[in-house]
Order: structure tokens, then sequence, then C-alpha cells
């Protein structure tokens, strides 16, 4: 019971802090789209860039917790210190390189096909956020420093904090006022820089006034870049982050091999699409949580421990992820109607939300086990078996089947068709990950 109890009280904390991150981009689209059409357009290309970039180098530093935690779990309170202090080197190599691909966009608008008339106000957004990536980064690491401790609260409040402050900000400098001319969607990009700067200037305030970071000795000079270290960071985080980026793109291309569908379809999809994001937000909070207990146990040399704080959070998602998607499912014509008025729209809406309930189940799941397989240095096979199953089963096979036909199975043109195919991939995927993490972690206790 204590480890459920810890890994709630974990988890909790962190979901209120991720669904105010999600908020930020509520607030974006909302005052963007009260400021123009072609603005609320742009807003929705550049932000997809963004996200594709960031997600992808957010994963890298992610990949770090559990060997913080398991630093902690040890004892080794210098080392973890010395090891926050190498990470600013893989910190500053990946904002660079996140820099300098939302410098150069153009490989993204072009292949994309984004209209000429939208090109420069993405580049112009993309831009200010290109300078926004390295401070963002920065209380990543801060972030997942506090999760790997077990103590995410102060994460949190910062983040419901800088809510506070984007959500006036994002008015202001889109739709101006107070002398200030309105600047569009631009004004989005430079509240998100002000709000991401501002977060990584309290995370340092914090790590150098609290005194339950001074054991952890981090305020020393710099040392000499550790290659052992980085390598080893990068054979953990690499991986991660390729594997975030597998996940990601095999979600949000469902959208524009939809989009040939029609009006109705792609309404119905960015309906099922909302509902997804929102739900998987208690996995991931609980995939922290876990990877946070998991690592502390590995690190204190408790491998049956490990192994229990492995079962109980793959039981507590299995529970949860239960509830969520049979609430969903005996809910979905009443959600649909949340989302539109349009009789076409909600009928399309409900029959796909019936389907996103199944993906939900499954999803939870293996998202949680991907970040218990990361305390076991098992990165590197969760990669295949995403590229394979989600890239291909899951998307190229839900292209296939609802345009050409597979085998006996017939073109099946309908947005269900993809979230079908993406369901099954992710079955696959789970009951793959649910057999490694019981594998390894048996391995790991004889």
């Amino acid at each position: 019971m204590f480890e459920a109890r810890t890994i709630i009280r974990h988890a909790g904390t962190v979901l209120v802090g991720q669904l105010a991150v999600m908020a930020f981009g509520v607030v974006d689209t909302l005052v963007a789209g009260r400021y123009s059409a072609s603005a609320l357009a742009a807003l929705s290309v550049g932000s997809a860039i963004y996200i594709s970039i960031y997600v992808s180098l957010n994963g890298l530093i992610t990949a770090l917790l559990p060997v913080w935690a398991e630093l902690r779990g040890a004892g080794a309170h210098a080392a973890l210190g010395k090891s926050v202090r190498q990470a600013l080197y893989l910190c500053l190599g990946v904002s660079l390189l996140g820099t300098l691909a939302l410098l150069f966009p153009d490989p993204w608008l072009n292949a994309t096909g984004v209209p000429e008339t939208l090109q420069n106000d993405v580049r112009d957004y993309l831009l200010v956020l290109a300078i926004a990536v390295g401070p963002s980064l920065l209380f990543r690491m801060y972030s997942t420093l506090n999760q790997s401790l077990g103590m995410p609260l102060w994460v949190t409040v910062l983040q419901i904090a800088g809510l506070g402050i984007k959500i006036p900000l994002s008015i202001w400098f889109t739709l101006g006022g107070l002398g200030l001319p309105a600047q569009g969607v631009v004004g989005c990009a430079w509240a998100t820089l002000a709000v991401n700067t501002w977060l990584m200037l309290m995370g340092i305030y914090f790590l150098r006034s609290q005194k339950v970071y001074q054991e952890f000795k981090i305020w020393q000079g710099m040392e000499a870049p550790n290659w052992k270290m980085l390598k080893e960071f990068l054979r953990l985080g690499i991986p991660a982050a390729l594997s975030v980026l597998v996940e990601v793109t095999a979600f949000t291309m469902m959208a524009l091999f939809i989009s040939r569908q029609g009006v109705v379809a792609s309404a119905s999809h960015q309906i099922a699409t909302s509902i997804a994001t929102l739900l998987y937000m208690i996995p991931l909070a609980l995939g922290i949580a876990c990877s946070a207990r998991v690592g502390y146990w590995i690190g204190a040399n408790d491998a049956g421990q490990a192994e229990k704080a492995a079962h109980t959070g793959l039981k507590l998602t299995l529970i949860l992820a239960l509830l969520f998607s049979t609430a969903l499912a005996l809910s979905k014509e009443t959600m649909a109607g949340w989302f539109s008025t349009d009789a076409a729209v909600t009928l399309a809406a409900t029959v796909v939300l019936g389907w996103v309930a199944i993906y939900h189940l499954v999803d939870a799941l293996q998202a949680v086990c991907a970040f218990i397989l990361r305390c076991y240095r098992m990165t590197l096979l969760p990669l295949i078996i995403y590229s394979i199953m989600l890239w291909g089963a899951g998307l190229w096979g839900a292209f296939v089947w609802a345009y050409e036909g597979i085998g006996p199975l017939t073109a099946r043109p309908e947005v269900s068709t993809f979230w079908a195919a993406a369901s099954f991939a992710l079955s696959i995927v789970s009951l793959a990950f649910i057999a490694l993490v019981l594998w390894v972690a048996k391995q790991r206790r004889l």
C-alpha cells in the first residue's frame, strides 16, 4: 500500500502541472482565433513543427529521470550533483540543435505544402520560439531532477503560476493594448518565451536557495565534460527521444492522412485527438511517478522492491485506464456533443470515440511500461517495437487499408479505420512491453 500511495500522490501532483502546461496551448488557440483566422492557421502549423521538434528533444532530458532516481536511492548525493552538472552539457547541445531546427523551418514548410500566405507568420513565430528552446529545456532539467527526488510539488506550483502569467501576456502581446501594437500569432510566441524564461529563473533560484538541494552539492565549479558519463546519457536518451518521436508522429500524421476524407472526417478526428491527448496526461504522470520509484529502489540495490513498484504502477495504470475508457465508452455521444453542434460531425465523432476508449486502455499501459523499461536501461528494443508497430502496422497499415484495401479487407476510407489500426498496433506494443517489464524485473531480482 505504501508504494501505491506514493505513486498516486506523485502522479497526481505531476498531472496537475501537466494540465496547466496543456492549457498554455489552449490559451494561444483561443487568443489567436480572436485575432484572425490566418493567425490561428499559422499557430496550428507553427505549433505542430515546434512540438514535433521540442517533444523529441525533451525526451532526451526526461530520460535522465531514472539515472538521478537511482543515484538518490544509492545515497550517492555528491555523484547526483555531478551528474546534474554534466547534464548541462547535454542540455546545451540539445538546445543548440533545437534552436537551429526552428531557425530554418523551410524543409518542414515545403514538405507539408504550407501556403505561401502563412509561411512568413510561421517563420516569425518559430524564430521567437527558437530563443525559448534553451530556457524551456533548462526548466525541464529542473523538473526532471525534482521528479527523480520525489518532489514534484514545486514544479507543479511553478507551472500553475506560469499559466497565470501566460494568459494575460498572450492576450496583451497578440491583441495589443497599453501602447503595445498587436503582434498577431508572434505575440503568442513572445508570451511563451517570457514564461519559459521566468520558469527557468525560478528553477535556478530554488536550486540555490532551498536547503533540500544542498546535500547534492549541485552548485560546484563545472568540471570538464565527462565523455563516459555523457555517452551513457546519450545511450539512454537517444533511443528514448526517438521512441517519443515515433509515438508522436504516428499519432499526429493520422490527421494528414484523414484530411483527404473531408471536413466532417477531419473535425471528428480532431475531437477524438483532443480527448485522447487529455486522457494521455494520466499515464504520463503515472509513468513519471513509477520511474522515480523503480529507479530509487534499483539504486538502493533492492531489486525485489523495484519489481514491486513496477507491478504496483502497472496495476494502478490498468485500473485507472479501465475506469476512464469505460466512462468514455458510456458517454461518447454526450462528449461528442460538447465539441460540436453539427449533427454529422457529432455522429462521426461518436463512432470514433468508441475506438478512442480502446486506444486509451492500451496506450496507457504501454506508456507506463516505457518509463519503467528505461529504469532497467532497456530503450533500444522498445524503439524497434515502436517503429515496426506504430509506423508500420498502425500508420502505414491504416493508410493502405483505408484507401487501397489489404487482402480480404476492402478499402475502408473512414476515420475509424485509422483509430482501429492504431489500437491494434498499440495492443501488440502493450503486450510486448508488459512482458518485457515482467521479465526484466524478475531477472534483476534473481
